[in-house]
């Protein structure tokens, strides 16, 4: 006898795929036994299809619908608005809620966030506009869904700026996730005050809030105020989550501040998450920047789940820390065995260790099996690693032929490396090209300047470095401050040049004081000594 049809699975979250598809197919069968379905049958079913993204059944389920004479039934024809959004269907989304008679919340939300998700920001503010001229009040995950719009190329900061007036207005401010949607925002614009700003004024903060807080400086590099951010959070007590550890993991690795990562990995430890492939992957690069490459490799053999975000993490971190023959190595290791399928950011990963070791011949091998071997277009990014091996190794007009051949337009990172590779080599021809197209690019950026006039004195041009130097003081272009710091006694201490904000700058100095007086008494091999390690 027979008692349950359902199979046992053990994972969790194939279990629930399972559930899903159950449902949908419950609907089929009562189809299939020519019964018509209801109301209810099919908009529960049609939601499981989208849960899933199965477009195939949800389309069946969808032609059901009009042969069963519900096509004008509201709360269906909001959900297969919701269903053709969601499975990247957009035009047919709106398609089904141009002919939808009546409109209500989901139905304009749920195509509001399907421009949205399809990077159509436009589209999705458009809309919004137009809701607003109806007699539908936008709700909160409407809010939430057209702020999401703002970021990208279709969107724009004075979109945010606005929304951020409606959510004030018609009070959704005490919303969390409205909130996590304008600090994520105005992060991603680069408005980092902005983001504190709503930040600060919440009330209700939960861990959701905090951690967009903390991701959007970790985005900005703001590294300090997030662990700040972090422990505050720790001693409230609300609850870390893996997305916490993994932000806080990248702003240790940024300020490579190995000590509080180690902590942070305690914590790992302690929460049981140093199996989450994300968490895995953000210890591996907070070691490898933090200059412990052992402890790295480390975190990956304890792994017991290894797949391409850690095996590409792990060559990611050889390759920064001047190992590309370790990264080389384990690349070809992982192809032979075959325990690993590259895919673009892999590739960008072994080009770059390429790049560091200096491995030309390599580096243009593992650039042709992408397209030869794995069926892989390059984009710009592997295309830019090309170039700079080229470069770096010497060969300038090839890396130039390069930029002319691809079909990408060099961007800002291609011409600052193409730059930098011309001052090496003392080409002044293509630095002046390079400059040029950087000065265009970023006009108030002073260093294309600096490194054009470097080339221009290394050949004894002094009259164009004259000339170079004018034009900076014209523009009122000056290179921006450099910043170093060190951890003293679990504190961080940042120090520019010349610099007196310092609460001991004057103890400071007076050490250094007597440093430069002791190399200028020391014997003169000590001192010619010191002077060549400077």
């Amino acid at each position: 006898m027979q008692i349950f049809t359902v199979p046992f699975i053990r994972d969790p979250m194939k279990k629930h795929w399972y559930r899903l598809e159950t449902k949908s197919s419950n609907a089929m069968n009562v189809i299939a036994l020519g019964t018509k379905p209801t109301k209810y049958v099919l908009c529960a079913a049609l939601s499981s299809c989208t849960k899933a993204l199965n477009r195939p059944l949800g389309t069946q389920i969808h032609a059901h619908i009009i042969r069963s004479g519900y096509e004008d039934n509201l709360f269906l024809s909001s959900a297969l608005v919701d269903f053709y959004a969601k499975c990247d269907s957009i035009l047919d989304a709106k398609k089904v809620f141009t002919c939808m008679k009546v409109h209500d919340q989901v139905s304009w939300t749920s195509l509001i966030s399907g421009f949205s998700i399809n990077g159509q920001g436009k589209d999705a503010l458009l809309l919004f506009k137009d809701m607003l001229a109806t007699q539908i009040k936008p709700n909160s995950f409407t809010f939430t869904s057209v702020i999401g719009s703002c970021v990208g190329r279709n969107g724009g900061l004075e979109n945010c700026s606005m929304l951020h007036a409606h959510v004030v207005k018609r009070g959704f401010c005490a919303m969390n996730f409205v909130l996590c949607s304008l600090v994520d925002c105005y992060a991603k614009w680069e408005c980092v005050d902005a983001s504190a700003l709503v930040f600060d004024e919440s009330t209700g903060r939960d861990c959701i809030v905090y951690n967009s807080m903390i991701s959007g400086y970790c985005l900005n590099l703001y590294y300090d105020d997030a662990l700040e951010l972090f422990v505050e959070m720790w001693q409230r007590d609300l609850g870390v989550t893996d997305h916490t550890l993994c932000s806080v993991l990248n702003a240790c690795g940024g300020l490579a501040a190995l000590l509080q990562g180690r902590q942070v990995h305690s914590i790992v430890v302690k929460m049981g998450s140093e199996q989450n492939v994300f968490v895995a992957s953000a210890l591996i690069d907070m070691y490898s920047k933090g200059g412990d490459i052992g402890e790295a490799r480390a975190v990956l053999d304890q792994a017991s789940n290894k797949n391409s975000v850690l095996w590409t993490s792990m060559i990611t971190a050889y390759a920064h820390s001047g190992r590309g023959s370790d990264a080389l190595e384990l690349f070809d290791h992982l192809l032979m065995e075959k325990e690993l399928i590259p895919d673009h950011v892999c590739f960008t990963a072994i080009l770059t260790a390429c790049n560091h070791a200096g491995f030309l011949d390599k580096g243009v091998e593992y650039f042709n099996k992408m397209s030869t071997i794995y069926q892989l277009s390059p984009d710009i990014d592997q295309y830019a690693c090309l170039i700079d091996l080229y470069a770096r190794n010497g060969n300038l007009r090839r890396a130039r032929d390069l930029m002319a051949e691809m079909p990408y337009d060099p961007n800002n990172v291609i011409w600052g490396s193409f730059l930098n590779s011309c001052k090496i080599h003392g080409d002044v021809e293509l630095g002046r090209e390079a400059a040029d197209h950087l000065i265009k690019m970023e006009p108030c950026n002073a260093a294309p300047y600096l490194t054009l006039a470097q080339i221009y004195a290394k050949k004894g041009l002094w009259k164009e470095v004259a000339e170079v130097r004018s034009l900076m003081q014209r523009r009122r272009i000056r290179k921006p401050a450099g910043w170093s710091w060190i951890e003293v006694d679990k504190k961080l201490h940042v120090f520019a040049v010349d610099d007196v904000t310092h609460q001991q700058s004057i103890e400071i100095y007076v050490e250094l004081e007597k440093i430069y007086l002791g190399i200028i008494e020391a014997p003169p091999y000590i001192s010619e000594y010191i002077n060549m390690q400077a």
